[in-house]
């Protein structure tokens, strides 16, 4: 049958509706196959690559996991990332790719406070919900109302960060009356120091020793004598870790034995100083964000925790991963479920979730305050017993890193005075 130039007409311009509504259709599945990104700088190089690279395993067993249940909204997830090498001012030029170029989805923070900060303006600027990674009162500042902090600081952290360590120490008997404050002098320790005053006056305790050391120094000797020299009943000290290694160190050469020391030192949460100072930590306190006891069995940590473990030894980092790995999947755990819950990457919607919402993670339940930090502080002041040479894997089993405070957590006793290892 011939058709006449009307049917043919009609029919030409139903092949051509026919092939555009193919073409549409094929395009709508282009875009829906289109994946998340999520987009962050991480410090891979420099001073903090040790931490940066335990972060970045986390989130990329978070994104293997979320990908392996169908990614989000249907569609699979891609972390976009840059080098900060550990570099504050590398930070602006990272996030500005990321927007620009890359186009991210979801915005996340390198590690601490010096490369959250710079990120924070160009966040604010795309209205992106911002989840960091050990900030310390980086919001004070901003007063950003999608800023959120995954780290347990909680509220005024410059004051309760010390909280556990004098809470703890009231509680010898006798009750001490004189304390010595030993910190380096850079910004993360010195704020740790306002708090110990802070606690020292409202406790009633007499501070007969109050200096800070440099960041870079390496003899410590002269710096514990003249400690003892004060002859106080207990000492706070907050530092880094190779000022960790070589404090504790000259502590048991110089056979210094106060009743409690330690409380705000990093290093002690990392495997490789747990097994380079090993029994040598007996009796020392020192923050942590988590560690196995019987109180911190949070439903999946046991589970993340062996299956990072050999990831972590095949790329060469943390051992452990205590610190930051865990924190680092439980925020991309709460980022992912306003998504799933509102159906959509409204960032008005998904902070306001976040804000509303009590999460339950890998490192147990979370809630935010007001300016993006824990509503509650829930920083652990733990105390290392019966460590017996320098084998890592006793530090898998309660009872090595006993946790006493927060009181709900509380997994032992505290012994003193400091005994020898």
């Amino acid at each position: 049958m011939k058709l006449t130039g009307n049917r043919f007409r009609r029919a030409a311009v139903l092949a051509i509706a026919v092939a555009v509504s193919s073409l549409i259709a094929a395009f709508d599945k282009t875009i829906a196959a289109e994946p998340i990104k999520v987009g962050f700088s991480m410090a891979l190089t420099g001073a903090y690559a040790g931490n940066g690279k335990a972060a970045l395993l986390a989130t990329q067993m978070w994104a293997d996991d979320q990908n392996a249940k169908g990614g989000l909204l249907g569609r699979q997830v891609q972390l976009v990332y840059y080098d900060d090498q550990s570099n504050p001012s590398l930070v602006p030029g990272i996030y500005t790719k990321l927007f620009d170029i890359d186009k991210v989805d979801i915005v996340i923070s390198g590690y601490g406070t010096n490369i959250i900060g710079p990120a924070m303006p160009l966040v604010m600027q795309h209205n992106k919900v911002f989840m960091s990674l050990a900030g310390l009162r980086v919001n004070e500042q901003f007063r950003y109302d999608k800023y959120f902090q995954i780290f347990p600081f909680g509220p005024d952290a410059d004051v309760t960060f010390a909280q556990g360590f004098f809470d703890v120490a009231i509680t010898l008997d006798p009750k001490p009356k004189t304390v010595a404050i030993s910190v380096a002098d850079s910004e993360f320790p010195q704020t740790a120091a306002v708090g110990a005053r802070v606690w020292a006056k409202k406790y009633g305790l007499k501070v007969v020793y109050d200096r800070s050391f440099p960041p870079n120094a390496v003899d410590f000797a002269p710096i514990v004598r003249a400690i003892q020299a004060a002859n106080p009943d207990i000492v706070y000290i907050a530092c880094f870790p190779p000022n960790a290694v070589g404090i504790v160190r000259a502590v048991r050469e110089i056979g210094f034995k106060p009743m409690l020391i330690g409380g705000g030192m990093v290093g002690p949460q990392y495997a490789s100083v747990k097994q380079q100072l090993g029994a040598l930590l007996n009796g020392f306190l020192s923050f942590e964000t988590f560690v196995p006891e019987p109180t911190t069995n949070f439903p999946g940590i046991k589970e993340f925790l062996a299956r990072y473990k050999p990831k972590a030894i095949a790329v060469g980092v943390d051992a452990l991963g205590y610190y930051l790995p865990p924190f680092s999947y439980a925020g991309m755990q709460i980022l992912a479920a306003p998504a799933e819950t509102t159906k959509s990457f409204d960032q008005n919607k998904l902070a306001d979730y976040i804000h509303k919402t009590t999460h339950r993670t890998i490192v147990g339940e979370i809630r935010f305050g007001q300016d993006g930090e824990w509503a509650e502080s829930r920083i652990f002041q733990v105390q290392y017993q019966k460590i017996d040479g320098n084998g890592l894997e006793q530090f898998e089993r309660p009872g090595t890193q006993v946790i006493l405070f927060p009181q709900a957590y509380t997994s032992g006793k505290l012994e003193y005075p400091l005994p020898q290892p």
